[in-house]
Parts: C-alpha cells; structure tokens; sequence
C-alpha cells in the first residue's frame, strides 16, 4: 500500500528510536520529529499506518507500539522493565499560581512511559511538567517533567506539590515546617520563601524522580 511522504517518514523515525531506546517514542516525540505540531495529525496519521499493516497500537499508554516487522515494546511492564504513569499537567516553579481544572489540562489522557528503576510501583504516581525557574539549584528546570507520587505528608525538606488553600494556588518547593507555619522555599536566590500557616497548607505529593527530556 501506498505510504504519503509524511508517514514514511514518521515510520522511519518511529524504526530509528527503536533501535536506539528499546522502546517506541510518544506521540509528542514522533511530532516533534517530523515537524507535526498537531497531536491529533499525529494521531491520524499512525491510524493510517496501522490501518495499512506496518503498525500497532495499544490506545492504553502513550508508547504502546510496535511494528509489525520487529519485536514488540511498551506496555506498563510486562516484563519489559516499563511502567506507565499519568501525566496530569503543568506545575509552576517560581510564584505560586491558580490550580487549573482538569478540562484545562492540555495532557489529559496521557501517559508518561519510565523505567522500572526510576519507579517500581505506579501507584498513585502521576507526572507533571514543570512551569518556571525556582528549582534550578535542585536540578529542576524549566519544561521538566517531575514524577509525584501522592501524599498527604511529608518531611522536612522533601519538595513537594503544595496547595496554599486559602488562595487556591499551587507551586513545586522545598517544603520547611516551622510551628504554625509552613516555609516553602525555592532554589534559586532570586525568588523568596512563601509562608503559609500550617492549617492553609495542603500537600498534594511528594517529588520522587525528574525527567528531563534533550533535545
């Protein structure tokens, strides 16, 4: 069947990150590479390709593909040394800003693609991509995908997801308890700590990995 010049090359790209990952590359990826700003083309296109036999897809995970001429990868495990996580949005590293709803949420229903020795259990784990440049000095830059994993508690200098409730806001900091209040502090000299009493304070996770894709 005939391939259009798009999807040859979205093939040829799809072949090449096997070869070199083990793993298929997400939809995102497999845009960016061939110049496809448009998930949904994306989308369109690999339907096309499965449709005339050189792919397949699982709709379950974000890298759940394979050629239908090489080994199979993805998944969320299965022997494979992968487990899938949610990616859920966006979190702001600098001032603490509005919580948005998940109908904003320009990730929803995707999925994060790890190894297995950055998170064994997923679980109550989710990803979200980091907004901002607070974090520098902990290695945490800009457009960053932190891994979370869901907590209501944590201890002194974890850096966490926290909710100051009475302003409805949300940001990634160092989480400091001192008595009635909480110190949320930055790693980068240039933004000051946030404080916050103790009762206006909601811990919504726990950073436990940083994924960080080159360009």
């Amino acid at each position: 069947m005939n391939l259009s010049e798009r999807q040859v090359r979205m093939l040829e790209f799809i072949r090449a990150y096997l070869r070199e990952h083990s793993y298929p590359p997400t939809i995102r990826e497999i845009g960016k590479a061939v110049g496809i700003p448009s998930t949904s083309v994306v989308k369109y296109n690999l339907e096309r390709l499965q449709e005339k036999g050189f792919i397949e897809r699982s709709g379950e995970v974000s890298r759940g593909l394979k050629l239908k001429d090489g080994p199979s990868f993805g998944g969320t495990g299965n022997g494979q040394g992968l487990v899938s996580i949610r990616m859920l949005g966006v979190i702001h590293a600098g001032a603490s800003t509005p919580t948005f709803g998940e109908e904003e949420d320009p990730y929803a229903g995707e999925m994060l693609t790890l190894t297995v020795d950055m998170v064994r259990d997923p679980k109550d784990v989710y990803a979200l991509q980091v907004v901002g440049d607070s974090m520098i000095d902990a290695l945490v830059n800009e457009g960053d995908w932190v891994v979370i994993k869901h907590q209501r508690t944590a201890q002194p200098r974890d850096m966490i997801v926290a909710r100051i409730l009475d302003k409805e806001e949300t940001t990634l900091k160092y989480y400091y308890p001192e008595g009635e209040r909480v110190r949320l502090q930055p790693a980068n000299p240039k933004y000051d700590p946030i404080y916050v009493p103790a009762e206006q304070l909601e811990i919504q996770g726990k950073v436990v990995a940083v994924v960080r894709q080159l360009q």
